[in-house]
């Protein structure tokens, strides 16, 4: 028996009512071809990830498997800040949910799987080169703890495309507990469709929140969870350095998981302004602006949410004004973190601060300056920081700074640079990084592919063949330029 027949469906989505979602059947790829199996994620559903054949049958949309239910979800969602009431799924289908030995729940949502009736002008279709980023992407934020969706498998084919130029459809299977989003609830509060945005957040409070199912309260405490999960999800998104690129609200995750990777990327020379995606001309998803647009989405899934709540305006103010202090609470202790520091001390803000403002004008790499900050000693020459900066007097008072503020610590170095070492990685997953496997993968060669998925999984670890992966990028990487097409 195939493998994916083995699985245990439990499909609670597809027994909501029609207006949740439209049923329609994957659209099968011309001449498919398995790429990568992720193995761990295989684990996760009970799968066995040897079995090549089944993976690339179900991917390629070549068969459906036995108990599932494929369906295309509907939502709305602010995008770029202007509401765009009919979105959905125009170019993945939820396959079914399955819940593995240990009673965990995944979503299998198929991604590329053809045209579906919020496809609108599209063709329902992923290119090779954005399914790649996205199925690296997910293994690399699981691999620094950030909350994400993951994936599955990844499938190739020779189905043409017409995007910039012409390109082959991709596919992959993505995998999370849920694939709600806060555009969801704003698809039917802007229908005022109260019915069923209740039968929504019954739904999601029963099968995510159990401990809330039942509660006079449960829609208020609902809401404060998923402010206090987004909140933490983008503190740790500034934290390691990663820019989201279109955080609109049909992008984010009703449970706090970074979702739908498109024109994402990695801090590399730090600048506070970066704008990841190309076709972001009013700079509204900027890294510095990230915390803030959270802030935002969350407001107007309090807005959807008002008729639950007895439109108490009051009470979402309240739910929204614990933001800014789980997200500071959040971004000040994994910064403590990656500097070395088990206390709290009133000076740490400047101490940062001053920071991030030097590696702002000496155009300092994020992920390198703080990996090497692990081997810091004071009243040492400390060379391979120095490399990194232009202004070394600057530095070298940032160093006075930060080796008196090491004083106040009980820990010994040898102990504070190995914990520091768990928290700032080597290797995080640069769009240079990304295009080389791509290139080879338009060549036919897909085997740059696992190198780094096995690369992102262990981001903290020495790798002496990937060292070349831990160096400042070349130069032609400042120039690639990703897309809301990517």
């Amino acid at each position: 028996m195939p493998c994916f027949d083995c699985l245990t469906f439990d499909n609670g989505y597809s027994q909501l009512p029609a207006s949740f979602y439209s049923r329609v059947m994957p659209q099968a790829l011309d001449n498919p071809r398995l790429v990568s199996v992720n193995p761990k994620v295989a684990h996760l559903l009970d799968l066995d990830s040897d079995d090549r054949d089944d993976m690339l049958a179900v991917t390629s949309g070549q068969r459906v498997p036995a108990g599932a239910d494929p369906l295309a979800m509907a939502y709305a969602g602010h995008q770029f800040g202007i509401y765009v009431p009919h979105l959905g799924d125009g170019r993945a289908l939820l396959l079914g949910e399955v819940r593995n030995v240990h009673g965990e729940r995944w979503d299998l949502h198929l991604k590329g799987s053809g045209h579906t009736p919020y496809s609108r002008q599209g063709d329902g279709r992923a290119v090779l080169r954005s399914s790649i980023r996205e199925y690296l992407a997910c293994e690399a934020m699981h691999g620094l703890g950030i909350p994400t969706t993951r994936a599955l498998c990844l499938v190739d084919s020779d189905t043409p495309v017409q995007r910039e130029s012409l390109e082959t459809a991709a596919a992959i299977i993505r995998v999370a507990p849920s694939h709600v989003r806060f555009g969801s609830f704003e698809y039917f509060y802007y229908r005022h469709k109260h019915v069923e945005l209740r039968q929504l957040a019954e739904f999601v409070i029963t099968a995510h929140f159990p401990a809330l199912a039942g509660r006079d309260d449960r829609y208020s405490l609902f809401y404060r969870e998923v402010i206090k999960r987004t909140a933490e999800m983008i503190a740790r998104w500034q934290a390691v350095g990663f820019c989201h690129g279109v955080m609109n609200t049909d992008n984010m995750s009703i449970l706090g998981l970074t979702l739908d990777y498109g024109p994402f990327g990695f801090m590399e020379a730090f600048d506070a302004g970066h704008v990841c995606n190309h076709s972001d001309v009013q700079r509204r998803y900027a890294f510095n602006q990230q915390p803030d647009i959270g802030y935002w989405n969350c407001a107007c899934l309090g807005q959807a949410l008002l008729p639950l709540l007895g439109d108490d305006v009051d009470l979402i103010k309240e739910m929204l004004g614990h933001y800014p202090d789980d997200f500071s609470s959040a971004y000040s202790s994994l910064m403590r973190q990656k500097a070395g520091l088990m206390t709290q001390e009133k000076s740490d803000s400047f101490l940062f601060d001053n920071l991030l403002t030097l590696m702002q004008k000496n155009g300092t790499d994020y992920t390198l300056f703080f990996r090497r900050l692990c081997d810091f000693e004071p009243c040492r020459e400390n060379a391979p920081l120095k490399v990194l900066f232009k202004d070394q007097d600057a530095l070298t008072q940032w160093c006075q700074i930060y080796s008196n503020r090491l004083k106040l610590e009980q820990e010994k170095a040898d102990t504070r640079q190995m914990t520091m070492k768990k928290v700032n990685p080597k290797y995080v997953l640069r769009n240079y990084m990304v295009q080389i496997a791509i290139d080879k993968a338009v060549e036919g060669d897909y085997s740059e592919i696992d190198h780094l998925l096995a690369l992102v999984q262990k981001p903290f670890a020495e790798w002496p063949e990937y060292e070349h992966y831990a160096e400042l990028p070349p130069n032609w990487g400042d120039v690639l330029e990703v897309s809301c097409s990517s």
